[in-house]
């Protein structure tokens, strides 16, 4: 079924927002998803009349593509992602350094592969949709869990700096530097929503505003 992700919009990459209220309402933008593609974007009345049986969902903020996190092996690799069972020894937030090799020295392959799988699962509650890779045959665990998220590896140089779940921090808050790519009629549907009411917002709050990821079509984080 087709669905239609409606929010002013930031397109291209950088440009200003499409005129309009937030959640899409009258002026406001729209991106039609049909399957794992872009189906149209435009003007919300434009969008939803070309396509009156669509779903329409309706999200605060703006919507952007999705965005590009390049420091994703250091952060599935060389930190520890907490079991929500284990919030009361270790808390809620990624363990890095001395924390991270304590627990790493007595890690077995299922600890291991569970704290990859949560870490991409908060990569997405970030909007990212496309990582820097390569993961290698050498690592089957991080490889094999990278594949079955449906993120999209890419080539490229990690960024400097502390790793951060938030894709902004390796570029300043530089959405144009951030997202995958602009969004196309006809290319992949991986898009992402965040509550702020403009760019100057998202660049200041980061991508812990997220409020949805779109991957390959499909709605793999919501917020609210």
């Amino acid at each position: 079924m087709l669905t239609i992700h409606a929010a002013p919009l930031v397109l291209p990459v950088g440009a200003a927002t499409v005129a309009g209220g937030s959640g899409g309402g009258a002026g406001g933008g729209a991106v039609a998803v049909d399957g794992d593609r872009i189906a149209a974007i435009g003007p919300y009345e434009e969008v939803v009349a070309a396509h009156p049986a669509a779903r329409v969902r309706r999200w605060p903020g703006l919507l952007t593509p999705g965005l590009r996190q390049d420091r994703a092996r250091e952060l599935l690799t060389r930190c520890y992602h907490p079991d929500p069972r284990e919030a009361d020894e270790l808390g809620e937030l990624p363990l890095w350094g001395e924390e991270f090799e304590r627990i790493a020295a007595t890690m077995d392959t299922a600890r291991r592969s569970g704290s990859i799988r949560r870490g991409l699962q908060r990569m997405l509650r970030h909007g990212t949709t496309h990582v820097v890779g390569p993961f290698g045959a050498d690592e089957p665990a991080l490889r094999t869990a990278v594949a079955r998220s449906g993120l999209v590896q890419v080539p490229g140089r990690p960024g400097d700096g502390p790793p951060d779940l938030d894709p902004f921090a390796a570029s300043g808050g530089d959405l144009a530097a951030t997202a995958h790519g602009p969004l196309t009629v006809g290319g992949r549907a991986d898009l992402a929503v965040f509550d702020v009411a403009d760019e100057a917002a998202l660049r200041a709050g980061g991508t812990v505003h997220c409020v949805a990821t779109v991957l390959a079509g499909r709605l793999v984080h919501r917020a609210r």
